[in-house]
């Protein structure tokens, strides 16, 4: 079993009691606008990190992390990337893709709005844990953690501040 944290659009600003909401987690997620190495950084020397870049994120961002990551744990296959879309109107750039071979858990982050949903079609649970930074339209700040073992995600908890 393995607690994971996920975030999403921190745009370069971790908010300090993230640190408590995620200090029983296994591994931090990150689904992109990172908005700097240092952040990355940060994380990574407290929790191991997994991250994709997004679309505001730099150079420094992208050497470092990928587009999209591809990956299983605790028996659950992932996919995670910045710019996803949602079930039903998912990214073109990934459709055809998400189609033929859908994961059990698909994460994207880019719309600063928190969603949890299952798409029945395709058999998966897409997660796009909101914004955790200040920057965007959002009006309240999000992040998710979650238990995940045996291919099943459970406990999931919600982190929202008001902006």
């Amino acid at each position: 079993m393995k607690k994971i944290g996920l975030l999403s659009d921190t745009h370069g600003y971790f908010d300090p009691s993230l640190w408590n909401f995620f200090a029983e987690c296994s591994e931090i997620w990150h689904a992109g606008d990172i908005g700097g190495i240092g952040i990355a950084d940060s994380i990574a020397s407290f929790k191991p990190l997994r991250a994709v870049y997004g679309n505001i994120d730099g150079i420094d961002i992208r050497a470092t992390y990928p587009l999209h990551q591809r990956f299983t744990c605790e028996g659950m296959e992932v996919w995670m990337t910045h710019i996803g879309g949602y079930p039903g109107n998912y990214d073109r750039s990934l459709r055809k893709e998400i189609y033929l071979n859908p994961p059990g858990l698909f994460i994207s982050g880019h719309s600063h709005i928190l969603k949890v949903m299952h798409d029945k079609p395709l058999n998966l649970l897409h997660i796009n844990p909101g914004a955790a930074g200040k920057n965007g339209f959002h009006k309240v700040r999000t992040a998710v953690r979650f238990n995940l073992a045996d291919a099943r995600i459970y406990d999931l908890e919600i982190w929202e501040v008001s902006r």
